[in-house]
């Protein structure tokens, strides 16, 4: 037989109360996105479409991608979002997670000289929401303890794409639409190059 207490109704709901606090303070509204500085894309449809092509996304898939000081693709991975509630800090573990596979931390720089961005496919309209909010918090974390920039945050619907806080965006690609074969000037989409060893093996094999 086992004796304990239960949890009054009253306990219950002040820890639950306690906790969306917590959740709620882990997410960015879009002026304090705004207001932080964030470095804006040179070309960010460029970006959006190199992203889109490379990884496909599907709804509720997350790609997050670190440039170089040209916005060069230096690394990118994708995932997808597991479900529970919209939490910066677990969007935040998953983010650096990810980061760490692909490419090594920037901690012993004075100033971060790459940038990382987020690409976030789901549904709904480009409108900001609370998700939203908690992978900008995500984001900025993850950044700062990999010792990047934090960069873009970049909605995907199926109305388009919309860069978070910039008011910048477009109606394709969408997550309707095919991946991109040519852009406006009928050349074939930039997806620029990754760092790592893969990178190298295919650099030498382009140069025989």
């Amino acid at each position: 037989m086992t004796f304990g207490f239960a949890p009054s109704p009253a306990a219950s709901l002040s820890a639950s109360a306690d906790l969306s606090a917590t959740t709620a303070s882990r997410m960015l509204e879009p002026a304090e996105w705004a207001a932080a500085g964030i470095p804006l894309l040179r070309n960010p449809r460029e970006v959006v479409s190199g992203l889109h092509s490379r990884h496909r996304p599907g709804p509720a898939t997350a790609i997050v991608a670190v440039l170089d000081p040209d916005d060069r693709l230096r690394a990118s991975a994708s995932f997808t979002r597991r479900t529970a509630p919209a939490d910066g800090w677990m969007f935040r573990n998953a983010l650096l997670a990810q980061l760490r596979r692909v490419i090594p931390h920037d901690l012993r720089r004075r100033t971060p000289v790459r940038t990382a961005v987020l690409l976030y496919c789901r549904e709904g309209d480009t409108r900001w929401t609370e998700e939203d909010g908690a992978w900008m918090w995500g984001l900025r974390d993850a950044c700062t303890l990999h010792g990047l920039r934090c960069g873009a945050y970049i909605t995907l619907t199926r109305d388009g794409w919309q860069g978070g806080g910039a008011g910048r965006g477009g109606r394709r690609p969408n997550a309707d639409s095919a991946p991109e074969t040519f852009d406006a000037t009928g050349a074939p989409p930039r997806i620029p190059r990754t760092g790592g060893v893969a990178s190298e093996v295919m650099r030498r094999a382009a140069a025989r």
